[in-house]
């Protein structure tokens, strides 16, 4: 990455995280044993998302990836990886002993020590939150020494709260600190567990109630940590633990957040898979809203604007667009270069699709996920829309302006690729006809790419249109088409081939979708 590339990656960081990137750097605090000296909280709560069987006959599978028991920091199938490995899911799966829970409790307390993985701050975060979820349905395996180390991580997370990433991250934090403060009875932790929670959802939740990385992935999972949070604190809201207001505070956020999920998922249930989303990792959209109604948490759908996706519906076609711009300016790690992207189905059947993420490991896959050509908008002279690059960096950021904004059409345009080649693009979706048209000044090679679904099949195609099994598109201005086999993924390490359309153009491309009867 040239200079000018981290110049521009830095430049969008908050001051925060510039300081305590530094100070990070000088000064890491190191794990000590506490003596906890408080009565805990157990006992019956709101029953929580279980989740989903990840150890099952000595094997661990993470990422639909599986291998037995081999140390705390066994990364060999990469970093996130092993971060799942310590966050502990499996003591929330239904199919396991209150007996082999507490058993891999005591070992991972006996490793603590040299686990530099484990005691990480967002794996301590996930995993201190499922200890405590463990601790309140089996209370004879509280121990003095099993919540003195929950206790003494929850400490470290004190001292290590992550202001020098931000985002989702810090939401982790303050969530775990919370349900921590909660379960301890800590005011202490307690107080500074309301502060950063207050600030950051104010933060990170944008007015239509979408989280700001624009992941509907993280969204559903921090949305379910948002939904514990308020499990454990409603508890303590007549004792003076949490500040006055604060529960009734993260329930508006659940409120807004539930909201925006019933906008932005498909009618079957599903989430849209942009930027970085896959399926198999956060709860079930329809898990999460049983789940805030077991909390009385009732909601509305929000319509789609802050977070810069719009949905066109009519008839059989059901289409997500992105015409936003990058709404965590500061935290980008999870946005890839898709400006004017689109997800298109028919009959509630995926039809044009996202290719998905399949990987966080620094290779070439994920570079390309995260690639302008991974996506159903246009490329100028085989360039990025927007300076992604490493696993989770974004350098210079196209800047969408939306000229039109109405329930049957979207006209949008960006300068990611330079003032003097604006890329311009019109959605319109009327009596079940789907187009689009993109409109791009320049003298470079551009290219308009259409990623179709797996089970999809192209029966012709030539510079006029495309026909296939479940509708014809017909194109005008195409120079050359041609279609290529490349690999899309809807959950991680799981790819599938499905034909990609690379329709070649000057200046002006019209393409129609009319669906076969």
């Amino acid at each position: 990455m040239k200079l000018t590339g981290i110049a521009l990656t830095v430049l969008h960081l908050s001051p925060e995280q510039i300081l305590f990137q530094v100070i990070r750097k000088l000064h890491t605090s190191k794990f000590k044993q506490a003596e906890y000296a408080g009565n805990i909280r157990t006992g019956h709560l709101t029953v929580p998302i279980p989740k989903r069987v990840s150890l099952d006959g000595g094997q661990f599978t993470f990422l639909n990836l599986s291998s037995t028991f081999r140390g705390w920091e066994d990364n060999h199938y990469g970093p996130l990886w092993a971060y799942n490995l310590n966050y502990m899911d499996w003591l929330q799966q239904p199919s396991i002993t209150p007996a082999e829970c507490a058993s891999w409790i005591d070992r991972f307390i006996q490793d603590c020590q040299g686990n530099s993985i484990g005691t990480a701050p967002y794996p301590t975060a996930l995993r201190c939150i499922n200890w405590i979820k463990f601790f309140c349905d089996n209370s004879s395996y509280a121990t003095t020494e099993r919540i003195n180390s929950l206790y003494s991580q929850l400490l470290l997370l004190s001292r290590r709260i992550e202001r020098n990433v931000g985002g989702n991250h810090l939401l982790e934090d303050a969530f775990a600190l919370a349900i921590g403060a909660s379960f301890l009875n800590d005011p202490k932790m307690a107080r500074k567990a309301a502060r950063l929670l207050k600030r950051e959802l104010k933060r990170e939740i944008l007015r239509d109630g979408a989280h700001n990385e624009q992941s509907p992935m993280y969204h559903c999972v921090l949305l379910d940590r948002l939904l514990d949070c308020i499990n454990y604190t409603s508890a303590n809201t007549d004792n003076g633990l949490f500040p006055t207001g604060m529960n009734e505070f993260l329930i508006d956020c659940a409120r807004a957040m539930t909201g925006h999920l019933k906008s932005i998922i498909w009618p079957d249930g599903t989430i849209p898979l942009l930027n970085d989303s896959a399926y198999g990792i956060a709860p079930q959209p329809s898990e999460l809203l049983d789940y805030a109604a077991r909390l009385g948490i009732e909601s509305s759908p929000i319509p789609l604007k802050e977070c810069g996706y719009r949905r066109l519906a009519d008839g059989r076609i059901n289409v997500i667009a992105d015409v936003g711009n990058i709404t965590a300016a500061n935290q980008p790690g999870h946005t890839h270069a898709d400006t004017l992207n689109y997800e298109l189905r028919i009959d509630s059947k995926p039809f044009i699709i996202d290719t998905g993420i399949s990987t966080y490991n620094r290779n070439s896959r994920r570079q390309y996920e995260r690639s302008t050509q991974a996506h159903n908008t246009v490329t100028v002279d085989g360039k990025d829309s927007s300076g992604v690059w490493d696993v989770f960096r974004v350098a210079g950021r196209a800047r969408v302006r939306i000229e039109q904004d109405c329930d049957c059409m979207i006209v949008a345009s960006h300068n990611g690729y330079g003032s003097r080649a604006i890329h311009s693009r019109t959605f319109r979706l009327e009596n079940d006809t789907f187009s689009i048209q993109d409109i791009c000044n320049t003298a470079k090679d551009t290219v308009s790419w259409i990623h179709f679904a797996p089970d999809v099949r192209i029966l012709s195609f030539d510079n006029s249109g495309i026909v296939t099994d479940k509708g014809t598109i017909q194109i005008e201005g195409a120079v050359r088409l041609d279609i290529k086999d490349m690999e899309s993924s809807v959950e991680y390490n799981v790819s599938r081939t499905c034909r990609v359309a690379e329709i070649s153009f000057r200046n002006r491309l019209t393409y129609t979708l009319h669906v076969n009867p």
